[in-house]
């Protein structure tokens, strides 16, 4: 008979997992790409734009200097052709043929992105010729962004945090380099921001509506305290790390565009205000992190597929009738509770970008109020799955 004393720890092996991931994916940042000039590779100041895309990216000239971002391109097109099927379609499906697609997307996303990054790295003066230079930075790119989505996936499966873990290392970088070297007067006012942002997200990931349920099944003093819960902010801060990833498509597109037509001016021109630094920019990011908000909400929760399953039940809302009305009901309150998360998160993250507008922030510390979100939101959940898989332990065997 086994003791329990000796019963295997699964948050110990779990977390021992992710430090291992953690380890690996800290010594590919650390790796430069071949060729680069050794100066170029030195720190240096980074903008609101660069900060925000270290959140899903690496190093900008490490062998992981795609970072994750091809990852997510891929999941977003994933899920939004998954949400255009129906639920018994998409149970046909099977996980083998998901992972196959989402490789052939992260690798497709990864040769594109590399072959425009390619162009815009420093390589110092070397005898072999350019183009084989770059041709095999480029391949170390690609490798670099498929390690990634296997790093990902492995700490998914047997970790803590999925993917999430790699981004909260590259965030908490980018963190460290935008408040180095400031006066704490020069912090006041972001630090500030921060703070707020700080709270809201707590309370936005805390709080959640409460919608009653009437099952049929459950006839004691509890069949009043059953409902379907909404948070207040559905889907985290996923929008907020997602809207970078989304953004960078026009860009790429306008990157191509120029090599093709590099005399159109209007080309030029949204180049160089499709940043966040630019009200263009900053505005195209807003509309973008609502639409993602309201989006991801409707495919991550499905309220349809919610309706559809207390009709199956025979459960239903009360003061609503199962089926059309039931879902009309569920999809409204959730795109209201969208729109609400998608407002607040634009506030925090969209008064710091305007005061830089107006010089009243230092560009490199516009986005310290979002990193400071983003942290937070991603500390959160990964508390709450640390607490999870520690409940695993309490558990004794039988036998």
């Amino acid at each position: 008979m086994a003791k329990a004393g000796k019963k295997e720890s699964i948050i110990k092996y779990k977390l021992a997992y992710t430090a291992v991931i953690l380890l690996v994916y800290l010594l590919g940042r650390s790796l430069p790409l071949y060729g680069i000039a050794p100066a170029a590779y030195s720190r240096d100041v980074m903008d609101a734009e660069a900060l925000m895309e270290q959140a899903i990216s690496g190093d900008r000239y490490s062998l992981f200097v795609l970072g994750i971002s091809p990852y997510m391109i891929a999941s977003i097109l994933v899920q939004a052709a998954a949400a255009c099927k129906r639920a018994v379609s998409r149970d046909r499906i099977s996980p083998g043929k998901i992972n196959r697609v989402m490789i052939l997307l992260t690798l497709l996303f990864s040769g594109v992105q590399a072959a425009f990054r390619v162009q815009e790295l420093p390589f110092r003066e070397m005898a072999e010729p350019v183009f084989l230079v770059k041709l095999l930075a480029w391949m170390e790119m690609v490798a670099g962004g498929m390690v990634i989505f296997w790093l990902a996936g492995r700490n998914k499966k047997y970790g803590i945090g999925g993917q999430t873990a790699l981004i909260y290392i590259n965030i908490l970088d980018g963190l460290i380099q935008s408040i180095g070297g400031y006066t704490i007067r020069e912090l006041l006012v972001p630090l500030g921001i921060s703070a707020v942002a700080l709270v809201v997200m707590i309370v936005m990931e805390s709080g959640e509506k409460r919608i009653p349920v009437q099952r049929i099944s459950i006839h004691n003093i509890y069949a009043d305290k059953n409902y379907l819960a909404f948070k207040l902010n559905p889907v985290g801060v996923m929008p907020v790390m997602f809207a970078t990833a989304f953004l960078m498509l026009p860009r790429l597109v306008l990157t191509g565009m120029s090599y093709l037509f590099p005399e159109n001016g209007d080309i030029f021109w949204l180049q160089e205000n499709l940043i966040m630094t630019k009200p263009l920019g900053i505005g195209a990011y807003i509309v973008t992190l609502y639409l993602l908000t309201i989006g991801f909400s409707m495919i991550l929760i499905s309220p349809g597929d919610m309706a559809d399953q207390l009709l199956k039940s025979g459960d239903s809302l009360r003061d609503f009738h199962a089926g059309r009305d039931t879902r009309r009901y569920l999809v409204s309150s959730l795109i209201r509770i969208s729109f609400f998360s998608a407002t607040v998160l634009s506030l925090c993250l969209g008064a710091p970008m305007l005061l830089q507008l107006k010089g009243g922030i230092d560009r490199t510390l516009v986005m310290l109020p979002a990193s400071v979100m983003m942290l937070t939101g991603i500390w959160y959940n990964l508390n709450q799955e640390y607490i999870v898989v520690k409940g695993y332990d309490v558990y004794r065997p039988f036998l």
